[in-house]
Order: structure tokens, then sequence, then C-alpha cells
């Protein structure tokens, strides 16, 4: 996929807070406003950098590479998002501006990509601290990255997905999690809530242990 010249460099217009379907029925439902950031899931279009960079064997499963995900507007979009990410400054300004104007009560980050390095996590953990009241929270199989960092706000909430190259790293009797399951009857019998329609089960305390179904 071919970026313009004005692709690149016009980050300031991008779109940055965004709403699926599951994302509209959870916030109808749970009488909230929920959106979502999201980036390019596993490598940038335009940099060839990695966006998931502890991404094993769910990179053929991941569902951001398929359906509408792969649409060229929607491609560019979220390569869009992931370039803005990279601008520290405007990345906070803008996520800060479009926080406060959608009034969001929850915000997901990564319905597509992960955490790719220190800085990222650093400036979410700024941002994060200036909306003490919404909750923040995210799918991720950057643990390793977590497990060296401080500081984490109390109003963000991890969930570590199984499928990364350090599984052994998440211990799935104590630590928050989710796993990717091909029926309901297996989910409900490895003692795993269903989290595939309403995503606000994902941060849902009493069960550290998230279902999602394959899409």
């Amino acid at each position: 996929m071919k970026f313009t010249k004005e692709d690149l460099i016009d980050l300031k217009h991008t779109q940055i807070l965004t709403q699926n379907s599951k994302m509209r029925k959870t916030s109808k439902e749970n009488n909230i406003r929920l959106y979502n950031f999201g980036i390019t899931a596993y490598k940038s279009h335009s940099t060839g950098k990695i966006t998931c960079p502890f991404a094993d064997s769910c990179v053929k499963l991941c569902y951001a590479n398929k359906g509408s995900y792969i649409w060229t507007n929607t491609k560019k979009a979220y390569e869009k998002r992931y370039l803005l990410s990279k601008d520290t400054d405007l990345f906070k300004t803008k996520m800060i501006e479009a926080i406060t104007r959608r009034k969001a009560t929850h915000i997901r980050i990564h319905d597509s990509g992960d955490f790719y390095n220190f800085e990222y996590i650093k400036n979410w953990f700024e941002i994060m601290l200036e909306f003490p009241k919404v909750k923040f929270y995210a799918y991720t199989k950057s643990k390793k990255l977590f497990d060296l960092v401080s500081g984490k706000p109390s109003n963000f909430v991890l969930i570590y997905s199984l499928g990364s190259k350090f599984d052994n790293l998440v211990d799935v009797n104590k630590d928050r999690h989710s796993k990717i399951f091909y029926s309901m009857e297996e989910m409900f019998k490895q003692g795993y809530i269903d989290a595939s329609s309403d995503d606000l089960l994902a941060i849902n305390t009493n069960n550290n242990k998230i279902g999602l179904l394959i899409h």
C-alpha cells in the first residue's frame, strides 16, 4: 500500500478515536461512552517497523488482518494513527483533545496493534493521568515490557493476551489474561467468562480469565 506525501505528513487531522459495532453495542447497553484507539496490526506499511513486537501464533489468526480492517481506507487510517503515535507531543495533544471532545468514559487501547516500546507506554501513562475518572484498558502481549515499567495508573486495566512469544511470563492463576476459543463449551469448561459480545466484561474484576470466541 502506497502513501502520498499528504498521507504521511498531515497527521493533525487524523481521526484518533473510533467505535466499532461491538463498542457501540457495549456503550448503549452499559450507558457509557466507549471509544477505541488502534494502530496498524503487526507491521507498519510505511516504515516496516513491527507494531506487535511479541506476537507469535496470533499473527495468523489476527482479526485485524481480516474483513473491514484490510480495506484500503481503513488500513490507511490505522497506519496514520501509528505514525501519529510516534510523534510524542502531537500524539498526546490530539489524544487529550479527542477524549475531552468525545466526553469518553472508557478508552480501549488497541483493537489493532500493541504497545511497541517503553516511550509509547510512558506517553499513554501521561495521558491516563490527565483523566483520572476515565477507565482505560488494553489487551496486550507486551507483558515483557510492562514487567519493566513502574507507575501504572490506577485507572488502567491490563489484560495479557495469550499467544505471545512469552506466554510463560503470564501466571494464568493470578494474572488477568485472555484466551481465544473455538467454542463456548470449551471456554466455560476452562472457567473463562465470555467477553466476545460485551467489551466491558474485559475489565470485570470478578474473573481474571477472559474468554473470546475466534472471529
